[in-house]
């Protein structure tokens, strides 16, 4: 009979492993606190001393600027809000390009098309996985604006290299920290490495508030673009004075009283909830790494890790069967996670697919049927989106990259044994896989 549970062997575990919640009561007293005081959003979208929000919302922004070391720190309701304003605090538009990451949640290319200005992809690198500053030098044109860059996994991008760039060419650099609060490079916090930074607090981020983002920078002007756009900058504008009318099309982007009371509690716990995550990382990369066909991850020299997900790769050869077929096998010997179950084990071959192959870039069609912003007058550029692209992100994801998720808290040393087990078995046992 076979040993291995994907031909009907038994499983190393049945148990659900235990599930991510970080909700406690201090969050459900600080949402009391709210309820009590009957003000749930305290915002007015006109020039008015509640331009900038109620006391929970300001006094969150003043304490994550504090915790992170920022001049700044402005509150929106998405990571994914975050970005868009922190491109349009850039000046980005009609003709301009964003150097963006292929291989992050699409977003972060998005937001580029928010202000009709295309996304470059350059290709990641082929152990942080954060975009490669020789790729990007080769993007930069005399249309690109800005360069987008992604703390992948929760690794900080490549600072002294794309920086570098920046600098040469008098480019913006904005940072999607959004799995890496915590992270830090060089003893400085992942989000302010770059120009402007955006973190999420949506629910699977490593602390939350349900949904909700913050976005960081040390740059008055840009600061106040921001607040501008999250709250209905083109009525704002005249009444406040702010003369500088590039992107003050506003939007309502703004965060509830509700989401900031759970996010000021949530931040008081980074610190430990990282921490765990470390260890468990650190573990696994001890006891996994004995298993010939895996890599464990990179972390950047000088850098620390916040470990949003375990990123492994896998070799193909050594293991004598393909990273779909062996992770296939591990995930069979598994359980799922408590609050997760549907989704089967928190583990995936590959991330996402690269985002320049999905429809929107694939037909250039944006906004309405004249194939904006691509097909553009303004745009003077030549777009390739084909596959083949960014060789090493399709090899990532197609072929060596997997991903998951068994190593956030509370997970235990016999939790992570467990996952532990399930590798080695399939390894013992992949003989019976390549029959």
């Amino acid at each position: 009979m076979s040993k291995l549970a994907l031909f009907g062997g038994n499983k190393v575990r049945t148990e659900l492993f235990p599930g991510y919640k970080v909700i406690g009561e201090e969050e459900k007293t600080a949402v009391d606190r709210v309820i009590e005081s009957g003000v749930l959003s305290r915002f007015l979208g006109c020039w008015h001393e509640d331009f900038y929000g109620g006391p929970e919302v300001q006094a969150l922004e003043a304490e994550w600027a504090a915790y992170f070391g920022v001049k700044h720190a402005i509150s929106v309701n998405s990571a994914t809000s975050g970005l868009y304003c922190a491109v349009g605090a850039t000046g980005a538009g009609p003709g301009d390009e964003i150097i963006v990451s292929p291989y992050t949640m699409a977003a972060s290319a998005t937001a580029a098309l928010a202000y009709n200005a295309v996304p470059v992809f350059a290709d990641i690198e082929p152990d942080c996985f954060c975009l490669s500053a020789e790729s990007v030098a080769a993007k930069i044109t005399e249309r690109t604006k800005a360069i987008l860059v992604v703390d992948i996994f929760g690794q900080p991008y490549d600072v002294d290299g794309i920086n570098a760039l920046a600098k040469k060419h008098g480019l913006r650099v904005i940072e999607d920290a959004a799995q890496a609060p915590g992270a830090t490079f060089r003893g400085k916090f992942a989000g302010t490495l770059g120009d402007i930074g955006v973190y999420s607090l949506n629910y699977h981020k490593h602390i939350h508030s349900g949904e909700g983002g913050i976005v960081v920078t040390d740059d008055d002007l840009m600061a106040e673009k921001v607040r501008l756009i999250r709250n209905h900058a083109e009525v704002v504008v005249g009444a406040k004075g702010f003369t500088d009318l590039v992107n003050m099309i506003g939007f309502n982007l703004r965060m509830t009283e509700l989401e900031a009371a759970v996010a000021r509690e949530q931040l008081k716990k980074l610190t430990t909830l990282l921490k765990q995550r470390q260890q468990n990382v650190a573990y696994l990369n001890e006891q996994l790494g004995r298993i010939p066909c895996l890599t464990m991850p990179k972390v950047r020299e000088g850098a620390e890790h916040a470990s949003y997900v375990h990123a492994v790769k896998f070799d193909a050869a050594t293991a004598g069967v393909s990273r779909n077929r062996f992770i296939e096998a591990v995930k069979a010997e598994l359980a799922p996670s408590r609050l997760r179950e549907r989704e089967g084990v928190n583990m995936g071959c590959g991330y996402v697919k690269p985002i320049y192959l999905e429809p929107i870039y694939q037909n250039l069609i944006g906004y309405g049927d004249k194939g904006c912003p691509f097909k553009c007058p303004w745009y003077k550029g030549e777009l390739n989106y084909g596959k083949g692209l960014c060789p090493v992100t399709e090899r990532m994801h197609y072929e060596e990259l997997f991903t998951h998720e068994l190593m956030r808290p509370p997970m235990t040393r016999q939790d992570l044994d467990d996952v532990v087990a399930a590798f080695a078995k399939v390894w013992d046992c992949r003989e019976e896989l390549k029959a």
